[in-house]
């Protein structure tokens, strides 16, 4: 075990953790630490703990100090100077006339170095804007080109659920997402309803994937035929998967009706391990393209 403290550089960013060197130090304070850019001001998100050795990257670099009331100011000042350098940096993307959108601004504690990060379709040939931009900061330059979901992050913005963006808010990594999230818990498949605000799936869907396939495992299918409490035998004509009810049809003599039972109320066989329908970002726009096209749902098995 090590004792470690967790810091953050940017809102909902990863969590890095440092060697607190015997420091009294708190959640919610600063702190001054080196990272492989160079000296950073960090928020503590995570007090002084103890960690298994194998969840820290050695070497574990320490902590320089706790932020003082200068520190802070620098920081401060960095965060003004950061949106006179965005607006310089649109005017020469203008001037050069390049297809790049630029998202944010970011300088380092120190001052060596200032970051842009922008989208783009495809790559960019930005040498004269850096050579531009280098003359007027007098400091290293570095352009970064992100993703759109990692431009939603930076962005922020409001789901469909009228919340912030979980990525936004919250999420310090994106986790991997597919389609078959959204087939198991018996949401709409149409790609307007299951992506997010950055035009990728929704990362939400992650979020109750393992309760619905543990449910879902306990249910017939829609058409399995299974026996039931009271002695008879139907067909399945539709699951509730969150309160575990099943309604099946049955014969009452020469006439059928729909019962509604327990799933612990019904004998059936149990389901096969069912192959995983995994649609990355890049299928679900070629199979919205179908859907256009030929005006219904590809999803559909």
């Amino acid at each position: 075990m090590i004792k470690v403290i967790g810091v953050r550089f940017r809102k909902t960013g990863k969590i890095y953790y440092f060697d607190p060197l015997g420091l009294d130090i708190e959640t919610g304070q600063h702190v001054i630490v080196e990272t492989a850019r160079g000296v950073e001001y960090g928020h503590v998100v995570l007090g002084a703990r103890e960690v298994e050795d194998n969840k820290v990257v050695q070497p574990l670099k320490p902590v320089i100090r706790v932020a003082t009331p200068e520190d802070d100011e620098i920081d401060a000042n960095n965060r003004v100077k950061e949106k006179k350098a965005f607006e310089i940096c649109i005017e020469k993307i203008k001037k050069h006339n390049l297809d790049m959108k630029l998202i944010d601004t970011e300088y380092t504690f120190d001052n060596n170095k200032v970051l842009f990060y922008f989208t783009a379709d495809g790559r960019i040939d930005f040498r004269e804007l850096v050579k531009d931009l280098a003359a007027v900061f007098k400091i290293r330059i570095e352009l970064r080109q992100i993703g759109v979901r990692d431009e939603t992050k930076v962005l922020g913005g409001i789901g469909i659920c009228g919340r912030p963006l979980c990525c936004s808010s919250y999420l310090s990594e994106f986790v991997p997402v597919s389609i078959k999230m959204a087939k198991e818990q018996n949401l709409s498949l149409n790609p307007v309803k299951i992506s997010g605000v950055c035009g990728r799936l929704m990362c939400c869907l992650k979020n109750e994937e393992e309760t619905y396939e543990y449910l879902n495992s306990r249910l017939p299918d829609v058409g399995d035929f299974v026996n039931t409490i009271d002695g008879n035998r139907g067909e399945v004509s539709s699951v509730n998967v969150l309160r575990q009810l099943v309604k099946v049809i049955v014969e009452v003599g020469d006439e059928k009706e729909i019962r509604e039972y327990k799933v612990d109320e019904l004998k059936f066989k149990p389901k096969k391990r069912r192959e995983k329908f995994n649609v990355n970002d890049e299928e679900l726009k070629a199979l919205e393209a179908l859907e256009r096209q030929e005006g219904k749902s590809k999803f559909d098995d």
